[in-house]
């Protein structure tokens, strides 16, 4: 009984975050691509609204079974996102279900799952969106890769770098491979799972460079600020190349995730409020916030 509980918390959080941060990901491809590439943005928007189901799926089933921490940590939604998500769809054109984010908004929490009785019900309900979202972030991912070989090839032309697409591919991976080792079709093996910290560190490191390169060059302050940023992740990822472990939980981490969170809401402040010249979406200001609430939570700040 204890595995199968472990089994569809795991499970749930796990959608409730990355189901959402899967949506949002082929809406940042679609609007990047110009019309000789409508063909591929419309199968972004297709998979969006399927990343949005799947997430709908996953709140009905999480409502007095997900632990409250998970629920008040800022990784699954923060007090920006529903302005961000209506800013975001009125700029792009693209329709946004905003009525997930209040659903989420009203779950109400478990205390680490103590004292639930979890159904076989419910455990093949949440057997059956993993397999579900299996499949759909296969689909995405392929994409995601169909899209950086053309970039690199230079048979495309994008609004996205191609780093971030790379790194956008990288979290898919990351969702996938947890899916795999719950259905288990795989072992902690695996490089994303065995090296949280690392993994994590990178996209830090990452967010501050596209975040740097992404704001307007009168913004000098902000950009030697993310900078700053991406320069600490960096010495970070070499201390721990260069001591051959991982260093899961250290202070430096905590502290300096902790700084590069509060710049990331003041930013997400700015942009919503038009007080940062940038090309930043409302939206992806908000979902590189919630990512770093979601790293917060995963070393135990």
């Amino acid at each position: 009984m204890e595995q199968n509980q472990e089994y569809i918390l795991n499970a749930l959080e796990l959608h409730l975050f990355f189901a959402r941060i899967m949506k949002e990901h082929s809406l940042f491809l679609k609007v990047g691509f110009l019309p000789p590439d409508a063909a591929m943005g419309k199968e972004c928007e297709l998979l969006m609204h399927r990343f949005e189901t799947l997430l709908g799926r996953a709140i009905s089933l999480s409502d007095c079974v997900v632990r409250r921490c998970v629920l008040e940590s800022g990784e699954l939604f923060t007090e920006f996102t529903d302005c961000a998500e209506r800013q975001t769809q009125r700029l792009t054109g693209v329709p946004i279900d905003r009525r997930l984010t209040a659903r989420v908004q009203a779950l109400k929490g478990s205390e680490c799952g103590e004292g639930l009785w979890l159904s076989p019900t419910l455990a093949r309900q949440v057997r059956q969106l993993n397999r579900d979202g299996l499949t759909l972030v296969n689909r995405l991912i392929a994409l995601k890769e169909r899209a950086l070989h053309a970039v690199t090839a230079c048979t495309m032309f994008t609004g996205n770098y191609p780093l971030l697409i790379e790194h956008i591919l990288r979290e898919a991976r990351l969702y996938r491979s947890h899916l795999m080792r719950l259905e288990g079709q795989s072992e902690c093996g695996c490089r994303e799972l065995r090296d949280s910290e690392l993994f994590w560190d990178q996209i830090m490191m990452e967010h501050a460079l596209f975040m740097r390169g992404l704001l307007d060059p009168s913004e000098e302050q902000l950009i030697q600020t993310a900078d700053g940023f991406a320069k600490d992740y960096r010495r970070l990822l070499d201390a721990a190349s260069n001591a051959n472990e991982r260093v899961m939980r250290s202070n430096d981490t905590v502290a300096l995730t902790k700084k590069f969170r509060d710049f990331k809401r003041a930013g997400v402040e700015g942009i919503e409020g038009c007080e940062i010249k940038s090309i930043i979406l409302p939206l992806l200001a908000d979902h590189v916030l919630r990512e770093a609430n979601h790293y917060l939570r995963l070393l135990g700040a």
